[in-house]
């Protein structure tokens, strides 16, 4: 059996770099004069009595709610699929590394996502979860199974309306052909998935007057893009 490959997907972000500090030490009490050149002295050159001060005056990188508001979102749609997210900062990787990240050619909005293939998101705007998803392709976390149906003549609303009062009745379509309907079913995982299935097709939709004859197909793994 092939060793299967890691789904993992890289986000690309670009982060804000400022420079501040937000220490200030206290200030002995004493005139006005002696204040505003306390003040004067932290911004020439922040002092470091504390863990706090020895990071003031240093660069700081942050990130546009827009753009956490992706990350955010492919990390939590990432752990729900099985998938990792490798994310890498633009702003602060060397100027060689970004001139020679095939990925990023032609980019011209952050954040950007990319996976195994050759698709890819990029700007804030594409990334919505019906996009995300359909990027990282997972196993199901519930059976589905497709049953065709013969139907007799008669009321065709009242055979609708009884399909579809069944819970396990996700979808119904009508055909034309050797076949009158189809329809998909969903059920919770379980061991005896077959049995389980046509238990329910010979038991609850075969049960229905009108339906005359099915015929029912029962995956063995089922991988999707859609939301779960």
């Amino acid at each position: 059996m092939a060793e299967e490959k890691p789904r993992e997907l890289t986000l690309y972000v670009q982060s804000k770099k400022v420079v501040t500090s937000f220490y200030r030490p206290a200030v002995p009490s004493g005139t006005q004069a002696s204040v505003e050149a306390g003040v004067a002295a932290d911004i020439a050159r922040p002092p470091h009595g504390d863990s706090d001060a020895s990071r003031a005056g240093e660069e700081a990188f942050f990130l546009s709610d827009d753009q956490a508001r992706c990350l955010a979102l492919v990390e939590e749609l990432a752990e729900k699929r099985g998938y990792s997210v490798k994310v890498i900062d633009v702003a602060k990787v060397g100027r060689l590394e970004r001139l020679v990240t095939e990925r990023l050619r032609g980019v011209q909005n952050f954040p950007v996502l990319v996976g195994g293939g050759e698709g890819r998101l990029e700007g804030t705007e594409a990334f919505s979860e019906e996009h995300i998803c359909e990027m990282m392709a997972a196993e199901m976390p519930s059976q589905r199974a497709f049953t065709y149906l013969k139907i007799r003549g008669g009321d065709l609303d009242r055979i609708r309306e009884a399909l579809l009062l069944l819970k396990e009745v996700r979808e119904m379509h009508l055909l034309t052909g050797d076949w009158d309907a189809f329809v998909v079913l969903e059920f919770e995982l379980s061991r005896s998935k077959k049995r389980q299935v046509l238990d329910f097709v010979t038991e609850r939709i075969r049960a229905i007057p009108e339906v005359l004859d099915t015929s029912t197909l029962v995956p063995e793994s089922s991988v999707t893009k859609f939301p779960f």
